[in-house]
């Protein structure tokens, strides 16, 4: 078990403050984007219900893919509003509140992209997200090395790459929820951002480990 204050911040003021101004850049670059896009083409259903969470003003899917609905949450109205992949979003600091407002079973997949080194309590939120996933349903965790340092918890920051893999299974595995996990690296070739990820998928049984 990780200890609390592993997640602490630099900055503790309210993230609130922080997320107010809408960031209408991209983290990652093209090339770590391509092999972000080509990720999600290979993991998520075609027409599928999709969750992208810590969502932003782009949510890099494939856009020759449609899907029934992408739902995004996210910490910036204007950012949520502008992308033009999600069908609805909720404005929602997962920090504070790390249980989702979706009904039992709705997803089919999801994704959060570049964002889990800012959760607070990653566990909570992921078992949680076992909760709202269909059976069987996958669930990327999409990372590189960039970050907002003063917003990135200690643990995220004392690691490297693969210590950052082995943290984000760690989440996986505490919440309970997902099996078939497996750890990506699907860095570009040559020059840009390196890129991985963790995949699990919701456990086939219903019953899940209390909270």
């Amino acid at each position: 078990m990780i200890p609390a204050r592993a997640f602490q911040r630099y900055d503790e003021t309210d993230d609130a403050r922080f997320y107010d101004q809408p960031r209408l850049v991209n983290h990652i670059d093209d090339r770590a984007i391509e092999a972000t896009t080509a990720l999600f083409s290979e993991y998520l259903p075609v027409n599928g219900v999709i969750l992208d969470l810590m969502s932003s003003w782009v949510s890099h899917l494939p856009a020759d893919v449609s899907y029934q609905r992408v739902s995004g949450l996210g910490m910036n109205e204007t950012e949520l509003r502008a992308n033009p992949r999600l069908t609805d979003y909720f404005v929602q600091n997962l920090n504070q509140q790390p249980l989702l407002p979706y009904e039992t079973g709705s997803f089919d997949g999801g994704m959060v992209t570049v964002s889990v080194q800012y959760l607070t309590n990653p566990v909570a939120v992921y078992r949680d997200l076992g909760r709202v996933l269909k059976p069987g349903a996958p669930f990327l965790t999409v990372f590189s090395n960039r970050m907002f340092p003063t917003k990135a918890v200690a643990i995220w920051q004392a690691l490297d790459d693969v210590g950052h893999q082995q943290l984000v299974r760690s989440y996986y595995e505490q919440a309970g929820a997902f099996d078939a996990i497996t750890l990506l690296d699907r860095s570009p070739r040559g020059w840009g951002d390196p890129l991985f990820a963790v995949v699990g998928y919701r456990r086939s049984d219903e019953a899940l480990p209390p909270a």
